[in-house]
């Protein structure tokens, strides 16, 4: 339970937990901010850590004078952990995702039955469900994982990888950079915070009402 309220409170109060980091390791913070990054889009049991919120709050402690972040190196570091994290996770998926114990936590997600509606998803979707997969929480740590248990095809994936990566991390931190510092919202970063992440389950709340409301149809 502790460990549950402290992952919370890292979330909500994102920025004054990066700002301790940044105090604390200066230059590493690069190394911690990937890090999460990876963990989060890389392994399918990290789906919790922060990701929107995580950009958003170190794009607005980049534009601070004297900041440890430099904005362009920031890009580049989630970039490339946002790539990696994905393309990792595909693997795992590839390697190990069939053969997940059914009786497992994680095998009541994933297993062949899924797999198989999965596999349909991709091919009648296309990779654009790993682009908007980027964008939500939780499905951005999991799509990845099903993509590569359920095969779909690797290049494809790489591409829509790349590319949702490029849109998320420029569209996340750079609204941080942005808009992260003026007055009111930095005066309510938490609220921010938690309005990001709502509007972020936003798809899949509705996706769930729509498929409960198609089953009472059916």
């Amino acid at each position: 339970m502790d460990i549950i309220q402290a992952m919370i409170s890292f979330i909500i109060h994102i920025d004054q937990h990066l700002v301790e980091i940044i105090n604390t390791f200066g230059v590493w913070t690069y190394v911690i901010i990937f890090l999460i990054i990876f963990i989060e889009t890389g392994l399918v049991i990290f789906p919790f850590l922060p990701g929107d919120s995580l950009l958003f709050a170190a794009g607005a402690l980049a534009v601070l004078p004297g900041s440890e972040l430099n904005i362009i190196v920031l890009l580049i570091v989630l970039w490339v952990a946002a790539v990696l994290g994905d393309t990792v996770n595909y693997h795992i998926g590839k390697k190990v995702g069939t053969s997940i114990p059914p009786d497992s936590w994680l095998g009541k997600f994933i297993n062949q039955e899924k797999m198989d509606k999965a596999e349909a998803f991709f091919n009648k979707h296309g990779g654009k469900t790993i682009f908007i997969a980027r964008f939500m929480p939780f499905i951005r740590t999991f799509a990845p994982f099903v993509a590569g248990a359920s095969r779909m095809n690797y290049r494809y994936f790489l591409n829509y990888n790349l590319l949702g990566a490029t849109v998320w991390v420029l569209l996340c931190t750079m609204a941080g950079y942005f808009f992260g510092n003026i007055p009111i919202v930095k005066e309510n970063f938490s609220l921010v915070v938690l309005g990001i992440i709502f509007v972020s389950i936003l798809p899949m709340i509705f996706s769930f009402i729509k498929s409960k409301m198609d089953a009472k149809k059916s």
